[in-house]
């Protein structure tokens, strides 16, 4: 599986790396810019991404409007509901207004509040590819 993590602290890029190593192997942003000209690089190879790692609160542009913008190039291009990439959102943040903007506006498949937890994680990814 090709994932994307887009994270902007170098520790939690290298911690969630070694996490989803047995899923696949995973490129890195740092910003909400890079992520997108990651995603539209990948499928403009005809490699895109299954999955995308993506923090919430980075520096420019935030993880919840690069969702956004991930889910109107899909709208754009037609991709089918079924076939959106699997974004997992990242946080530091245990807020409920957040989860409601991930999910409800902005389309995310799954959510992890920082520090991650390994299992925690292995959960998300069961629901996410496997329910």
């Amino acid at each position: 599986m090709r994932i994307l993590v887009v994270e902007d602290d170098f520790v939690s890029r290298k911690v969630l790396r070694k996490m989803l190593a047995h899923f696949g192997e995973a490129d890195f942003a740092v910003t909400g810019l890079e992520a997108l000209a990651a995603y539209k690089a990948a499928i403009a190879e005809n490699n895109p991404y299954r999955l995308i790692c993506l923090d919430i609160m980075m520096p420019g542009m935030d993880g919840q409007q690069t969702l956004k913008c991930i889910r109107k190039h899909e709208a754009e291009t037609g991709v089918k509901q079924a076939d959106e990439v699997k974004v997992i959102m990242t946080t530091a943040l245990d807020s409920p207004a957040e989860v409601v903007e991930a999910f409800y506006r902005g389309g995310c498949t799954g959510y992890l509040v920082k520090p991650i937890d390994k299992h925690k994680l292995n959960a998300v990814m069961r629901e996410v590819f496997f329910s």
